[in-house]
């Protein structure tokens, strides 16, 4: 156990039993801030309020019914998606919410350190290390360590009423794993999408040359691969290395573009899942394996994990398209300019048949950019994307309500609504 997570581990299990207890007398637990960290109190009718978030798609998130249709799997006829099933859902609007980051907050506090330990022990090559923690500054918003965590809890009390220490420990470290993975990710994007800035700072192919980024890069999936050998546990093992050979083929299909209309949706869901859905995906089903979940438990963590990406993905493409560089730390319009056609462009060719040349050559040609990106917001691509993505959070939500109610399995839920309000 790191230094780290000895920190958190007296504070920790008084919490957990505490919650626990409340919980075997049938009252709820709700977070509060305390000195030493968070805490659980009871709460007879109802989780205290946390926060109340007004949402900017709140008209998309109040009214929200159950879907028919299921998506828990990549569709191979994507025009299932087409403006016919965008139709407004209705429903009552949840009032209460748990703040996940709240929740986690002992096992999230150190993460980024713990991970910078990792990178500084395997080598002494000063600027390696540099290069190599660049993007853990605390600056992410650790979705990926938060899913996996909360996630890992909601199985751990769903089948045994409490959280070992030794069994979050593990998850803790697969949720390590997961984020510098993701980082490995972004690093090796930034060479190859020749980037400019990324969470609002200069992206670290500007600051040192490419060869060196790039082996930088490997360096993080090499700490990383050599933590998982440490859990000696074959089958998380054999799922997030599968996830490197999702990312690799999802980088490859994105260099690639398709004639047909129903031929780029697929292509997109594929490349979507393999390049953002599956690593959150296997990071929760190895959270659900380590813990000793039956092979239902484990589909349940791993289609919960798939959904949630696919929403996030879809949000992010659409942020693209509605929010400032400011804001999204990164140049808008920055997926066209890189020659990307995500929803919005191909939901927009539906009414704009034009935009198909341009999606086939990649807006290479002198006002592609600029021509789509007003298609985009003269179409209903943008209200289809939202539908899109709030289609795959109530599937993850139903997912989420198969488990034992707890925090962490209400705080499953309330996530969605992270995905779906975020700015960023």
């Amino acid at each position: 156990m790191s230094v780290s997570s000895s920190r958190a581990a007296s504070a920790r299990l008084v919490q957990e039993k505490l919650c626990n207890l409340l919980f075997n007398n049938q009252q709820k637990c709700v977070t509060v801030k305390r000195n030493f960290g968070s805490t659980y109190l009871p709460q007879t009718n109802s989780f205290m309020k946390i926060y109340q978030g007004t949402s900017k798609f709140g008209s998309f998130i109040n009214g929200i019914k159950q879907s028919q249709a299921s998506s828990t799997s990549i569709p191979q006829h994507s025009r299932d998606y087409s403006s016919v099933h965008t139709q407004q859902p209705a429903g009552p609007i949840r009032e209460y919410k748990i703040d996940p980051y709240m929740l986690l907050e002992d096992e999230l506090k150190y993460i980024f350190e713990d991970i910078r330990q990792e990178l500084h022990q395997g080598t002494n090559q000063k600027e390696l290390i540099q290069i190599a923690e660049y993007y853990f500054d605390g600056q992410g918003k650790a979705l990926r360590p938060m899913v996996t965590l909360l996630m890992g809890k909601a199985i751990n009390y769903h089948m045994y009423r409490e959280n070992n220490p030794r069994t979050v420990d593990a998850q803790r470290k697969i949720a390590m794993i997961a984020e510098m993975i993701h980082s490995a990710s972004l690093i090796h994007d930034d060479v190859i999408d020749q980037s400019f800035s990324r969470r609002g700072k200069p992206s670290v192919n500007v600051l040192w040359n490419h060869k060196k980024v790039t082996q930088a890069g490997d360096y993080v999936l090499a700490i990383a691969s050599i933590m998982l050998s440490r859990l000696k546990h074959d089958e998380v093992t054999l799922m997030l290395s599968a996830v490197l050979n999702d990312l690799v083929q999802g980088e490859f299909m994105q260099l690639g573009a398709k004639e047909t209309e129903n031929e780029r949706f697929s292509h997109y869901f594929t490349k979507t899942y393999r390049k953002t859905a599956s690593l959150i995906a296997n990071a929760c089903k190895g959270s659900a394996t380590i813990a000793g979940a039956d092979a239902p438990i484990v589909e349940t963590a791993f289609l919960y994990g798939k959904n949630l990406g696919l929403a996030f993905q879809f949000v992010d493409d659409l942020l693209d398209f509605v929010s400032s560089s400011e804001t999204m730390g990164k140049p808008a319009a920055a997926d066209l300019k890189l020659g990307l056609a995500t929803a919005p462009v191909l939901f927009a060719c539906e009414k704009y048949p034009e935009l198909n040349p341009m999606i086939m050559r990649r807006f290479k040609e002198p006002g592609d950019v600029e021509k789509a990106f007003e298609l985009v917001h003269k179409s209903q691509g943008l209200e289809q994307t939202r539908f899109l993505a709030r289609k795959h959070c109530l599937e993850a939500i139903k997912l989420a309500n198969k488990l034992a109610e707890s925090p962490y399995q209400k705080g499953l839920t309330d996530i969605m609504d992270l995905v779906l309000n975020r700015m960023k």
